[in-house]
Parts: C-alpha cells; sequence; structure tokens
C-alpha cells in the first residue's frame, strides 16, 4: 500500500467534506460526505465491474445499455444482482450526474431518485437488508444546504464534481485498502469534532487494534465475529481483517449509524453475503436468537439505562446470573448478552467502564456468578483515561472465555499510565499496544504493570476486582535529607542577608534613605 497515496487521499476527501461544513453540526455533514463518497464507489464499481465483463464483445456499459439488445441487458443487471447485490442504470450514474452538472442543471431531482435508485434495485433480492433505506440521512431539501433550491443546488453541485477530481483508485484490486482506510480516517476526523456523540459511533482504532488482537490470539482463523453495538462497524472490519473471519454479524440501534456501518462494509470490498449488520435496540430484541461466533467484541454505551423488564428474567441471556443488570446501568446486560453468543471455543473482549469492576448489589452478585460458577473471567486491562471522544472517563476492556480450567487465573493489567498526550486527547502508541498485547498473550507478571491473580485471591478480595488492589503502582517518594535542606536554607538566609546589605549601601548614596 502506497503511503504516500492513502494520505494524499484522505487529505483530498477531507478538503471536500469541508466544503460542506458550513452552519452543520459534525453529524450532519458527515452523513452528506461519506453518502456522495459510497455513492461515487458504487456507480464506479458497478460501471468498472460491467465494462470488464463486456470487453471480449468489445462494448462498455453504456454502450450496451443505450442498445436494442435486452436480452444483454437482462443478463448485465442479472451478474450485478448476483455478485455485487445492486444495480445502477447508466443514467443514474456517479459519471451521469457529472455530466448533468456540466451542462448548468438542477441536478437535486436526479441525484435523489439515483439514491432511491440504488435501494430499490435490490427489492425482492437477498441483499435488500444490506441496501435498504441506506442514503435514508441524505435530505437534498435540508435548509442546511442553503436557503434557495439554487444554493443547494451549487453547493452540491461543487462538492460533487470536487469529489469527481478524486481517483478512488478502483481500477487497482488492492488499492480498496486505501479507499477504505481513507474512509476511516473520515469517520474518525468527524468523531473529533462530534463531542458525546462520538462514543455512538466510533471506537478509536488503538483500542479497536487491543480487541481484535486479544480475540484473535492463538487461532489462524475466524469463522464469525459478532458485535452488538457496533456503530460504524470500525471495530468489526478490523477483527474480521485480523483474523481473517469469513462472516462479520452486528447489530446497532441508531438508524443512521446503522446505515453508515453498512456503508463501511460494502466500501471495504465485504460482499454482500458475508456480513449481516441488523437495526434495533440489541437487548431489548436481540436479532441473533441463539447463535455463537467465534468472536465477540464491543465497546457499548457506557452505564446506559435499559428497561430491565421482569420477562428477561426468563431470557436465557440473563436468566442464569439469577438477577437482571440495574435499569440504570446496563454495563453487564451487555456482557451477559455477549457471552450467550460467544461459542466454547471463541473469546470475547469489550470496553466497560472501571464501575463494572467493583460496584456491589445486583452487579456483584452477577461478577461473582461469572468468577465462581462460571470461571469465565479471563484478564481485566485498565486503560489510560481520556482516550476515547465524548468522555475522559478511565476504562478497561473486560476478556472473556467459556472454557478456562478451574484452575486458570485472572490477568490484571494496569496500561492506565502508559500513553502520549496530543492536545486534549490522551494516544495509545504502537509500543503501549505492543506491550498490552504481549502482555496478555504472555501472561507476564510485571511489576507495577501486570499481575496474575489466582481465583481464591479473588475471592479473599469478595470478588471484587478493582486493578489497585492486584497490581501495585504505588511510587515510593524520594527520601528527603532534612539536614541537608535545613543547611541549604541557612545558606539561602544568609546570601539574603548580604543582599540586603548591599542594597542598602545603595539606596544611601542615592539618597533615598
Amino acid at each position: 500500500m502506497s503511503e504516500e497515496l492513502q494520505q494524499r487521499l484522505r487529505t483530498q476527501l477531507w478538503e471536500v467534506a469541508n466544503k460542506l461544513r458550513g452552519n452543520m453540526t459534525a453529524g450532519d455533514f458527515m452523513y452528506f460526505t461519506l453518502g456522495f463518497i459510497f455513492y461515487k464507489y458504487l456507480s464506479e464499481k458497478i460501471e468498472l465491474y460491467i465494462d470488464d465483463q463486456l470487453s471480449e464483445d468489445e462494448l462498455t456499459f453504456k454502450q450496451a445499455w443505450a442498445s436494442d439488445d435486452e436480452d444483454l441487458k437482462t443478463e448485465i443487471r442479472r451478474i450485478c444482482m448476483d455478485d455485487l447485490g445492486y444495480f445502477i442504470e447508466p443514467e443514474f450514474l456517479y459519471s451521469s450526474i457529472i455530466e448533468r452538472i456540466g451542462h448548468k442543471e438542477n441536478i437535486l431531482p436526479q441525484l435523489e431518485r439515483s439514491l432511491k435508485k440504488i435501494e430499490d434495485s435490490t427489492i425482492g433480492h437477498d441483499s435488500v437488508e444490506d441496501f435498504g433505506g441506506l442514503f435514508s440521512d441524505i435530505d437534498l431539501a435540508s435548509p442546511k444546504l442553503g436557503k434557495t433550491a439554487d444554493d443547494k443546488n451549487k453547493l452540491i453541485s461543487d462538492v460533487l464534481v470536487a469529489l469527481n477530481g478524486i481517483d478512488f483508485g478502483l481500477s487497482e484490486a488492492e488499492d480498496i485498502d486505501i479507499l477504505g482506510d481513507a474512509y476511516e480516517y473520515m469517520i474518525g476526523q468527524f468523531a473529533a469534532g462530534a463531542g458525546k456523540k462520538a462514543g455512538e459511533f466510533y471506537t478509536p482504532q488503538e483500542v479497536s487494534t487491543i480487541l481484535s488482537e486479544i480475540v484473535i490470539t492463538g487461532k489462524t482463523r475466524l469463522k464469525t465475529v459478532y458485535d452488538p453495538t457496533c456503530g460504524s462497524g470500525s471495530l468489526l472490519l478490523r477483527t474480521a481483517r485480523n483474523g481473517n473471519a469469513d462472516e462479520i454479524f452486528g447489530q446497532e440501534k441508531n438508524p443512521t449509524t446503522f446505515n453508515l456501518a453498512r456503508m463501511n462494509m460494502l466500501l471495504h470490498g465485504v460482499k454482500y453475503r458475508d456480513f449481516d449488520i441488523e437495526n434495533g435496540d440489541t437487548l431489548e430484541k436481540d436479532e441473533f436468537g441463539d447463535r455463537q461466533f467465534d468472536a465477540v467484541v464491543a465497546n457499548p454505551p457506557f452505564s446506559a439505562e435499559w428497561s430491565a423488564d421482569a420477562r428477561f428474567n426468563n431470557d436465557d441471556r440473563f436468566s442464569k446470573a439469577g438477577v437482571l443488570a440495574p435499569k440504570s446501568k446496563a454495563d453487564y446486560a451487555f456482557i451477559l448478552h455477549m457471552i450467550y453468543h460467544l461459542n466454547d471455543g471463541g473469546t470475547m473482549a469489550c470496553v466497560a467502564p472501571h464501575g463494572v469492576l467493583f460496584r456491589g448489589a445486583a452487579e456483584g452478585k452477577i461478577r461473582q456468578f461469572l468468577i465462581e460458577k462460571k470461571n469465565y473471567i479471563d484478564a481485566i486491562i485498565g486503560l489510560p483515561s481520556n482516550i476515547f471522544y465524548g468522555t475522559s472517563i478511565p476504562t478497561c476492556i473486560l476478556v472473556m472465555k467459556k472454557c478456562r480450567k478451574e484452575d486458570d487465573n485472572i490477568l490484571f493489567i494496569d496500561a492506565s499510565k502508559e500513553f502520549e498526550k496530543v492536545k486534549t486527547q490522551n494516544k495509545l502508541r504502537h509500543e503501549h499496544i505492543k506491550k498490552i498485547v504481549s502482555t496478555y498473550r504472555e501472561r507476564k507478571e510485571i511489576e507495577k504493570y501486570s499481575h496474575c491473580a489466582s481465583l481464591q485471591e479473588i475471592k479473599d478480595n469478595d470478588y471484587n476486582l478493582n486493578i489497585p488492589r492486584y497490581v501495585d503502582t504505588f511510587e515510593e517518594e524520594e527520601e528527603i535529607d532534612i539536614k541537608a535542606v535545613m543547611a541549604e536554607i541557612k545558606e539561602l538566609e544568609a546570601k539574603r542577608a548580604e543582599l540586603d546589605a548591599q542594597i542598602d549601601v545603595y539606596l544611601k548614596e542615592l539618597g533615598i534613605i
């Protein structure tokens, strides 16, 4: 992958995005920008694909579609639906919209039809769930685009023309990674300006890397990977790529973010048959039934509210713990849900607030159940504060497995003090990530950094998993030599007396005193 090409594409796309910024929120101009990038990607992809299919006939997609050969058109549509999962007629391609802009036309009605045509092409096909409603967040009549229709048309036209000047490099097979990386970069940039809302759709790449490296430990390949709160899908994609996963599964509550996740999958070259992203509240309506996965990763909303309805006492996800997570804090509801969907040989890794390690009442009972009755908890990793957008609280990673031996210990890692401060954010660098992952994989004990605690040790601490109970990071202050300090003070006082006397001499000479 060309580093130079990668950086250039990032810069170009961000420049286009800023044409839309205006008075929009970070979220608003994110969805417009990413939606247009995705539309251009789908258009170029299908045109290149069909041109290649027709190369032996010395025809292009547009030439074939302009002919009277209906059988050929039917076959073109069929192979596109089978392989790509969608279809766009030439008049609705991105390049056709650019031609209309060149003729000074109002392109908004045609653009709206084009986006709708892509979605509608999948109706009745297996790919309908992956494409349906994908562009629903792009409101071309939004007043945020301008006061008048002409204003809106000019802004969108300018953005599309600028975007058209960027080479996505789709003709080179390996360059999909460059476009995918640029898309990830864009999502990260939007997250940086989205404040508290950033946590709804984005997990910092450094944290994603740690989670993905942990769940692939000891495996050569993952068949399936699942994220019950998948946001934009970035964590899922990283884990799937690192683990060479065959299939990707996820669920996302926010409809807008759900669209973003599906776009992200398709733009990264994941075939529509190889991923299943569902829209809905994971806790209230589990879309995956009793299905289990090789790896489960997640960055759930911290201490969110949930219904904690009595019906969940009979739900297999939660019932075995004997108590439900409190209504005001759904952290353990998410954790139990994830464990339920983890297969016997798999690994689960999720981010959580530190409160899950020590809070009592119902959460304390669930924690004791997971340790004493199930022995599922494999490791606890403390992360630095202020590494997530939108919150400065310190967080931890919980690692769980179902097939641990009876005498297996729990590894505690305190990585909270190893980071680099960059402006207002704390960043984990490569060396920090490498140390966390290697310490986990080798279960190393490092003074003031990690400790393997026996289950008896955990029991003796009343199943409290607060990291400082197991990893002593206290640094003794250097001893102070009182005699030396007193001698230094006396010396300074003597010097001050000398200076005072000298000043008095100068003042007398000046006649001031």
